[in-house]
């Protein structure tokens, strides 16, 4: 029997520095704010983003987190890939908001494009292009 599983629900992040993560998510993504809360407690931010497509993000600080182990084969979620039926449009306006991704490369298996580029603790963010329906 299969688990009745429909999607992913969200991807969740730590971030080094909350205020430049942030920005990064709304500013150059185009995230919208569904809530923020700071936990006292765990002197940590939590705030709850909706990328452009639906796709939500938790974005968390917490004090002196570790590095990335390594780039970006490190054990864990490799990276965050993001669907676009135009990549060439999301790259030109990803420059003129300061992000230089990685050259456009051809999936050698299914032929589609496909791009990388970093937020700002370095986490990869893929941009690979879909069939528009």
């Amino acid at each position: 029997m299969t688990l009745p599983l429909s999607c992913v629900h969200h991807v969740a992040l730590i971030t080094a520095d909350y205020d430049k993560s942030r920005r990064f998510y709304i500013d150059v993504l185009g995230a919208q704010v569904l809530n923020e809360v700071y936990r006292e407690a765990r002197d940590s931010y939590k705030l709850d983003l909706m990328l452009p497509g639906g796709i939500q993000l938790e974005l968390f600080s917490f004090p002196s987190p570790p590095p990335r182990p390594s780039y970006p084969e490190a054990c864990g979620l490799r990276h965050l890939a993001l669907a676009t039926t135009d990549i060439d449009t999301c790259v030109v306006q990803l420059e003129q908001r300061g992000v230089v991704p990685e050259p456009i490369r051809i999936d050698e298996y299914t032929g589609a494009r496909f791009t990388f580029f970093c937020d700002p603790d370095g986490t990869p963010i893929e941009l690979y292009e879909v069939a528009s329906s």
